[in-house]
């Protein structure tokens, strides 16, 4: 809290963060504002009393986006679609060589890469926007023959409110920019953040009024060992040291230094997290649209009764081993995407770097390979166990919230979320000491 204390008192800082608390709460007064031609009454009748079947096919996004999406706000799409995007565009940069190139570029190769994913993610916001408004006009959005949208709809009506939600999803993407761009930490990981934590005392009152106080205050104890231990991983790292060999330019001589190089324990972040998620609700969300595309036909048949209905069940055995499987799977993927040995033991050879006892060169980068290999099996685990434990609470029947569209176990109080918002915070405070750090650096020189 001293950096934040100390950087209210830095004019630039102020700022920053003044604006950056000022584009969250324009962010939550969006979300609470309904889209056109929408039966506000009728939802928020249905949002009190919602099921969890209901409710667990969005969660994610519902999560996410703080409680927009079954309200159908004008941003219920929220930071989804550009989360998509994002992950898209850098796992291409493996399958094409042109987005491999522009990686290798430099800034103005990550500018065009920025691009290619704004507009990929108009394209999906605009094919979620009309998925989630057809599921509403046939009455399938929170439960079967509820209507959530006004009777005298036409379909002027429901282009409007497609073209209103895509629009929303574009202004929250150029809302989260800003704040990267004008404010303090990232845009997109504050706008998640702002979402889940105006989640926690809905889902704080609901485990309070199914369960009792016991219940409660356990899952607030559990709660806080789970960010002390999260907060562990997330700092520890993995120092290899690292050594510089002295070299002389013209009269003067560089090098001779030690240094290390750190690996972190958890090197994907909560993206794998975030992937396997969506990946598990996409088959759901495409099944239950063809279905009612043909008018509700084609219910009874294999793949309704084996593999929707597993993944429609958080407490079901067969959902909790593929998320555990997808995320340990996306957590290995996007590692090797991001980080290249091969690439790093090059550029230490450059400027004349070494690790004592490993020769530069190839012999480096099969070291640092085997290191990150070990450290990204403890990661990947640490994320599997962290991304399934309320869904192992919620086959105990202590899971937390089963109503207010939460829905099964992506609840706020759920390992996901206190993931993403232990790493946002983590990562934000980091950010404001380093500014910190600068102006008194330049203050000094002054």
């Amino acid at each position: 809290m001293s950096a934040i204390i100390q950087a209210f008192k830095d004019p630039d800082l102020r700022k920053k963060i003044i604006f950056t608390i000022l584009m969250v709460i324009a962010y939550r007064i969006g979300a609470q504002i309904p889209s056109p031609g929408v039966d506000y009454a009728s939802i928020a009748g249905r949002l009190r009393d919602l099921t969890e079947e209901s409710g667990d096919l969005y969660s994610v996004i519902n999560l996410f986006s703080g409680g927009a999406l079954l309200q159908l706000s004008i941003f219920a799409i929220g930071i989804m679609p550009y989360i998509t995007s994002s992950i898209i565009v850098q796992l291409l940069t493996v399958v094409i060589p042109h987005f491999e190139q522009l990686k290798k570029e430099g800034q103005s190769g990550q500018t065009k890469m920025t691009q290619y994913t704004r507009y990929l993610t108009v394209a999906l916001a605009l094919l979620q926007s009309s998925g989630i408004v057809a599921l509403a006009d046939r009455k399938q959005l929170l439960g079967q023959g509820i209507e959530v949208l006004q009777e005298d709809r036409n379909i002027f009506t429901l282009v409007m409110l497609v073209l209103t939600m895509t629009s929303g999803a574009i202004l929250v993407m150029w809302m989260g920019e800003l704040i990267t761009e004008k404010g303090i930490g990232n845009g997109m990981s504050l706008l998640i953040f702002a979402g889940i934590a105006t989640r926690l005392p809905t889902d704080g009152v609901k485990i309070f009024q199914d369960h009792g106080g016991l219940v409660f205050a356990l899952v607030l104890a559990g709660m806080i060992i789970l960010i002390t231990g999260i907060t562990f991983i997330e700092q520890g790292q993995r120092r290899i040291p690292v050594q510089y060999a002295k070299r002389m330019v013209g009269r003067r001589q560089y090098g001779g230094t030690s240094t290390y190089l750190p690996l972190k324990v958890n090197q994907a972040g909560v993206i794998p997290v975030i992937f396997a998620s969506s990946l598990i609700y996409m088959p759901v969300l495409i099944t239950q649209i063809v279905t009612s595309s043909r008018g509700g036909q084609g219910g009874d048949n294999w793949w309704q009764r084996n593999v929707i209905s597993w993944l429609q069940s958080p407490s079901s055995w067969q959902y909790i081993l593929l998320f555990f499987v997808l995320t340990i799977f996306f957590a290995y993927f996007y590692t090797s995407v991001q980080y290249d040995p091969a690439e790093q033991a090059d550029n230490m050879k450059r400027y004349g770097g070494f690790i004592p006892g490993i020769r530069p060169g190839r012999p480096t980068a099969e070291y640092l390979g085997y290191v990150m290999n070990r450290l990204l099996f403890v990661g990947a685990a640490y994320l599997g166990v962290i991304a399934i434990l309320p869904n192992l609470l919620l086959d105990l029947g202590i899971g937390g919230s089963r109503g207010g569209g939460a829905g099964g176990g992506m609840t706020a109080f759920g390992g996901t979320a206190i993931l993403i918002m232990v790493s946002v915070a983590l990562t934000t405070v980091k950010q404001i000491e380093s500014q910190l750090l600068q102006s008194n650096y330049e203050g000094l020189l002054k």
